[in-house]
């Protein structure tokens, strides 16, 4: 079960609004990229998020260029999860593989500040504040797996290779 505090954006977040470009000298330095995240869209999202909070957006979320430093970071700075009503595909890839959770749901029903909680084997949404709870699209058995070993590279390490068995 995750809990936290729901940061609010809108539509087409896109991966140089994540990793502004012009930071990019920082790739090998995530650290310290990770001070500048989503700081053209929220100047002060990285001294108010907290570990455990989420980042709730509308359509699109992580559209953009392949760079898997964008879901790196957001996963660096402590959120726990993307809540989002799409995100870009090889966005969602890249972060199912770094152990960042990307749930695709109804976010109007979210408000920034709202305090969540997410059951993602259960595949819902409570939020605290409004007592509304959304339902969250399944992760196959193989994606949950991944994310509770905390990403692809620790998976393969622990297990070789991948069991498409249910858990």
């Amino acid at each position: 079960m995750l809990k936290g505090k729901a940061f609010k954006f809108g539509d087409n977040i896109s991966t140089d609004d994540i990793t502004p470009g012009r930071f990019f000298h920082l790739r090998s330095n995530l650290p310290e990229l990770a001070k500048h995240l989503l700081e053209d869209v929220a100047p002060s999202f990285t001294s108010r998020v907290e570990p455990g909070d989420f980042i709730v957006a509308g359509v699109n979320f992580g559209l953009g260029s392949s760079r898997e430093h964008a879901a790196v970071v957001i996963k660096m700075a402590g959120v726990a999860a993307v809540l989002a009503k799409s995100a870009a595909r090889i966005f969602f890839r890249n972060a199912i593989n770094v152990g960042l959770p990307v749930l695709i749901c109804d976010t109007d029903k979210i408000s920034d500040g709202d305090e969540l909680e997410v059951d993602l084997a259960g595949g819902m949404v409570k939020n605290l504040t409004s007592g509304v709870v959304l339902p969250l699209g399944r992760f196959p058995d193989v994606m949950l797996r991944i994310l509770d070993e905390g990403g692809l590279i620790p998976y393969i390490k622990k297990h070789g290779d991948f069991s498409l068995q249910s858990r």
